[in-house]
């Protein structure tokens, strides 16, 4: 995996990861309920993705109700709307200590591991990453979101007493994804979004950053998502010790990408709602063009949606999406003129 980083920085043309599995389901003739429940069917998913588009990496659904699931918390199914927790299951101090750590295998967690093992078989071009909520992010569907922001100011040690366990499992569920032999992992951390940046560090990259030193290795890559406010949080982020970094559209990349070091990829940020799902043609192109004109300077960005592309997105707007690329990389990147600018700012 840091020959694939490697290769991302030393390419003279930008690449795209985006965070994007449900579009396929159109490709494979299935329901957001087949693929969150059977891993077969959501490796095809992927697969068919794979085929069509030239991603740069294949990743399993970002799903945030999978590990909560397991821990007990109840999930509202449908099929046409993504996975959802709920309710709380933690409500004192009590039912934080009593709390069971589940094992991975356990609820769905084991669809997860076999889409991204069938993947990492069968898609030998590109690397494969499984996907996992982050350890703030997962409290947060235990205790409830509104709870544990007032919690982790009035009541912090029963906030870390599920944090220790969410991040104990997780990081099962992460060595799990290894096992499968896929090349990373995706942490979704979109919670920690909300917090100063000194409550990020404290209640989510310190716990972030253990995932990230039990598993991450030359082989494996670890990638840490926040699609919150976080234009402040990129030291804490950065603290974790991944990889890579994938940012929401709620902050502009030309605001992290100067505080992103050599070495470290950032992934980012065509908005999935506003612009893959309920944007036009027109939205699509002009979006992608105007992201990579701000960040042509940047080696070490990689084109990508804001979060998980949803369900229903337009198939049109995911070719504009990827032709908008191509049409920059073959407009900018190969005039030598041009080229020669950049070089030079690059160096």
């Amino acid at each position: 995996m840091r020959k694939w980083l490697f290769e991302i920085l030393s390419s003279k043309e930008r690449c795209a990861l985006p965070i994007m599995t449900y579009p396929g389901l159109e490709f494979v003739k299935k329901n957001i309920m087949d693929v969150i429940t059977d891993g077969k069917a959501q490796y095809e998913c992927m697969e068919a993705l794979a085929k069509k588009y030239p991603s740069a990496a294949a990743v399993t659904i970002m799903d945030l109700s999978v590990e909560a699931e397991a821990f007990g918390s109840p999930v509202k199914f449908s099929y046409n709307e993504v996975p959802a927790v709920s309710a709380r299951i933690i409500t004192d101090m009590e039912s934080a200590n009593a709390l069971k750590i589940p094992k991975v295998g356990d609820a769905r967690t084991s669809v997860y591991i076999k889409a991204a093992e069938l993947a990492a078989k069968n898609i030998k071009d590109r690397p494969v990453f499984g996907g996992e909520i982050g350890p703030f992010s997962l409290a947060g569907r235990l205790l409830d979101m509104t709870e544990i922001m007032v919690l982790s100011m009035l009541e912090p040690e029963m906030v870390h007493t599920v944090l220790e366990k969410c991040t104990e499992f997780l990081i099962e569920f992460a060595k799990a994804f290894k096992s499968a032999e896929a090349n990373g992992i995706i942490i979704a951390e979109p919670a920690a979004g909300l917090l100063s940046p000194e409550m990020c560090t404290e209640f989510s990259s310190n716990y972030v950053k253990k995932i990230v030193e039990a598993v991450q290795d030359d082989h494996f890559m670890v990638i840490l998502h926040n699609c919150g406010n976080t234009k402040n949080l990129v030291p804490s982020l950065l603290s974790t010790g991944a990889m890579g970094y994938h940012f929401g559209n709620a902050v502009k990349m030309e605001d992290i990408m100067p505080q992103m070091p050599w070495g470290r990829v950032a992934f980012g940020n065509i908005d999935p709602a506003g612009v893959f799902k309920n944007g036009t043609v027109s939205d699509m192109e002009s979006k992608v063009w105007e992201l990579l004109e701000k960040t042509a300077i940047y080696k070490n960005f990689v084109l990508s949606s804001g979060c998980d592309v949803p369900p229903g997105t337009s198939l049109e707007n995911v070719e504009v999406f990827y032709d908008t690329l191509e049409r920059f990389n073959n407009t900018v990147f190969k005039k030598k003129s041009i080229g020669t600018v950049l070089i030079v700012k690059i160096c």
